[in-house]
């Protein structure tokens, strides 16, 4: 499999570090000693998943043919409307008529597991080109005033055109990719929780999150280089979901690479989801030198975990 391109929209309105310590006193200095974390971004008015979809999908428009999509699959955990997904509201953008859309959601993992579903397909020839959407609205869901979790989220959205067959010499290769479940845990159903009826996103137990983000990311990494005969000394960069940056240096430390192979967003722009990787790729896109090995590894709510491996 193959990305041809990729795309990413993020909301115009900026939220400080400020905006919390007027609202519930946390000082700007613990929220980025504890999370990294120094701005994000919230959807305006009349902005949600579904018109971040529109927005990210014509930004890929503007760099590739879509007329051909043969498979569309959006994922998030904050929807706009849960009949009318996100992958069906591209649908209707595009005007394609008769091809499988799909809507996922395994937390912060889902944008490996979307790209997982699509090599479903392809190796079942029942498609040979895929838009990929993650978007999330977290703020949505979010309330700012809860101390524990209230600052830590942003929203974004991002896409790209997965194909089977190479399109171009620019495109990248996806060498391998996994995914898996650790809800057998003993916090992995209460740790972080969103409930839309029931009092929206909490995180009663984050050291718990923390744990095991800091064993399934490495581990997941390790597994996908594994796969492709590689080894850590042909890591060029790592992606890690963008949920904490003590997280992020601690699955550098644990793999044992140096902080500069790090590809990180979340001090400028929160926790976006499982938009947060999405993102970091389409902003990194144009800095990647050919043969270059970049991991992408996440962790999500649920337990769920997963890693990539791309070449570009």
């Amino acid at each position: 499999m193959y990305i041809h391109a990729v795309s990413h929209y993020l909301p115009s309105q900026v939220i400080s570090n400020e905006h919390f310590t007027e609202l519930n006193g946390l000082s700007s200095e613990w929220i980025i000693e504890r999370t990294g974390i120094e701005e994000r971004r919230k959807a305006a008015p009349g902005e949600n998943t579904n018109t971040m979809t529109l927005d990210v999908v014509r930004a890929l428009q503007a760099k590739t043919d879509l007329s051909t999509v043969d498979l569309i699959v959006g994922a998030t955990y904050t929807p706009y409307d849960t009949i009318v997904s996100l992958a069906h509201e591209a649908q209707h953008e595009l005007g394609i008529a008769d091809i499988p859309v799909v809507s996922i959601s395994t937390a912060c993992s889902s944008f490996i597991n979307a790209v997982e579903v699509v090599e479903g397909y392809f190796a079942l020839n029942k498609a040979t080109r895929a838009l990929v959407i993650v978007s999330e609205h977290n703020t949505a869901y979010n309330n700012d005033k809860d101390t524990v979790s209230g600052h830590l989220w942003g929203d974004g959205a991002a896409a790209m055109l997965v194909t089977k067959e190479r399109q171009s010499d620019s495109d990248f290769e996806i060498k391998a990719l996994l995914t898996g479940g650790a809800a057998h845990t003993a916090k992995a159903t209460t740790a972080v929780v969103m409930k839309p009826i029931d009092g929206g996103v909490v995180m009663p137990f984050g050291r718990d999150v923390f744990i095991n983000a800091c064993q399934y990311m490495p581990k997941a990494s390790l597994q996908v280089l594994e796969r492709c005969g590689l080894t850590l000394e042909d890591v060029d960069y790592v992606l890690p979901h963008q949920a904490n940056l003590r997280i992020s240096r601690n699955v550098m430390n644990t793999l044992n690479l140096p902080e500069e192979k790090l590809i990180s967003n979340i001090q400028r722009y929160g926790n976006t989801g499982c938009a947060g990787c999405g993102i970091a790729l389409s902003e990194q896109w144009d800095t990647f030198k050919k043969g270059e090995h970049i991991v992408i590894t996440v962790f999500g709510g649920g337990y769920s975990y997963g890693a990539m491996l791309i070449e570009a």
